[in-house]
């Protein structure tokens, strides 16, 4: 199967919500690198690299997000193929 790496910016309530710790727990369960980052306008970016069906399986999961979280807008690209080690929070 492929490998691919997509980047995504997650709107709504999705900072000080455990957001970014559980988009690293669903990654790693879903076998699958990068990172989540905040971001100063109050999104977050997710970088998640690994194979296609596990990449997209942690895009979709985006839009639900964690328990405390409310998502109102996820934006996804392709972006080219780097090497992470594990799924970091930034």
């Amino acid at each position: 199967m492929a490998k691919v790496c997509k980047q995504a910016w997650v709107s709504g309530q999705v900072q000080g919500v455990f957001f970014r710790a559980t988009t690293r727990d669903m990654a790693l369960r879903f076998g699958v690198t990068g990172y989540a980052k905040n971001l100063s306008d109050g999104r977050v970016e997710v970088v998640a690299c690994g194979e296609q069906d596990s990449v997209d399986a942690l895009m979709n999961w985006l839009w639900e997000g964690s328990q405390q979280s409310q998502v109102t807008d996820v934006i996804s690209k392709v972006v080219s193929t780097v090497k992470h080690q594990g799924f970091e929070i930034r």
